[in-house]
Formats: C-alpha cells, structure tokens, sequence
C-alpha cells in the first residue's frame, strides 16, 4: 500500500483534498493531506510574513519525519508543484512517485513568480497590496482560503539534481482552463521527455472538486494507459 502526501495550491489548505482523501483511503492506502505554514487559521502575522518555499517545503520533511514515511508518493496542486519539487530534492531518497496536479514543474532558479504567466502574476500583486506580505485570495471561490504569503511565490527554488532520482513522475493536465492556464508549454516540454508520464483531464483547475473519481484514478494508476501514450507519442 502506499503513502500519499497531498499538498494543496495557494490560499488553500487541507481541506482541498477532502473529496479525495476518503478514496484513496478506501483503496487501502495512508493519506496525509497537508495545510502549508502560513495558511493555517491560528498562523499570526509574523508567520505568515516569514513563510516561504523552504518553508513549505519542510512542512512536507517534518511530516516524513513525524510518520516515519520512507516511500512516499507527493502530490503538489498549482504552486504545491514548487513544494513538492523543493521537498523531493532534500528528501533522502525518501520519495517514491511524484504527481504535479496541474502544478508547476520548477527547473534549478524558477519561482513561482517566474512560471506563471501575466495574468497570475497581476493578481498576485493586487492582492499584495493590501500587507505587502500576504496575498489575499481572489474573488470568488471558497470562503475557507486564506492569505497567502508573498515570499513562498517569490523565492527561487535550488534543486541538485536529485529530484531527477525519484522513479516515478507524473503531470497531470487539466485542459478545460486553456483561456488561463499558464501549464500549456510545461505540458509539451513534460510530453517529449521520456522520464515523465503525461495525464490529461477535461476539468477546471480545481480539479480535486470537479473530479475527484478521476484524480483519485489517476493517483491510483488507473490512468497509466493514457499517459504512456502520450509519453510514446512523444518520443517518435
């Protein structure tokens, strides 16, 4: 059986998992949905001032820690791709499998800042404006969101090279956003290289609420036919 580690996007925290969670328990599998440094609802200021990528990415090693988790798989949602990257680099060989969920897939110096596309990067600088620290959430959406700190999408991620060990990565593409999405190029660089499986779904991109069924399939390898094809496709 496996581990998973869910990691969600900006302003969100475990709860973004909740409708995915039960099926991967029900599958026999240990589940660990996180809520980032930051974004938790006691976190003061001065936390929420101070957080960042490093941080984020520790929330994810203290956890393997606290569980005594050697074989992981991470599952990072839009700027959890970042997190789970940072983590993965500095685990120790400790993960197994790594999902980017229509996330960021950082190569060595990238931000979040600097792979998101203008619309992203606007409204994270309006909703700064307010703290100069904290981003507030965008119109709209689940009141349970929170502010998110400015510096986890600012910071430059450093990766040695280690990431490149993990055995099993994945990227997950959902398609019904393409007026916005700032993942369709990540998608052809990760669709031509051999070391990546390719998923796409038909969804918005909060996927884990749209579709749980099928994020939860395609944690649990139900969607490996597909992705191995798009992967073949590539290479010829």
């Amino acid at each position: 059986m496996a581990t998973f580690v869910l990691v969600p996007g900006a302003w969100k925290g475990s709860w973004a998992f909740e409708a995915v969670v039960p099926l991967l328990e029900r599958a026999g599998h240990t589940v660990h949905a996180l809520t980032l440094t930051g974004l938790r609802p006691d976190d003061d200021h001065a936390t929420v001032a101070s957080s960042n990528l490093d941080t984020h990415a520790d929330d994810v090693l203290r956890l393997l820690d606290r569980t005594h988790t050697t074989s992981a798989t991470l599952v990072g949602h839009s700027y959890a791709g970042m997190v789970i990257a940072a983590a993965a680099d500095r685990a120790d060989g400790r993960i197994s499998r790594l999902v980017h969920l229509d996330a960021f897939v950082p190569l060595d110096g990238e931000s979040w800042w600097s792979s998101a596309n203008g619309y992203f990067r606007e409204l994270v600088a309006a909703g700064a404006g307010a703290t100069g620290y904290a981003v507030r959430p965008p119109d709209g959406g689940d009141p349970r969101r929170r502010p998110h700190p400015l510096a986890s999408f600012l910071q430059t991620i450093r990766l040695t090279g280690t990431l490149a060990q993990v055995p099993r990565r994945e990227f997950i593409y959902c398609s019904g956003w393409e007026d916005r999405t700032p993942f369709a190029d990540l998608r052809t660089r990760l669709q031509a290289d051999p070391e990546w499986q390719v998923h796409d779904l038909p969804t918005g991109h909060d996927a884990m609420n749209e579709a749980p069924e099928a994020v939860a399939a395609l944690l649990l390898g139900e969607g490996l036919a597909d992705a191995s094809t798009h992967r073949r496709q590539a290479c010829r």
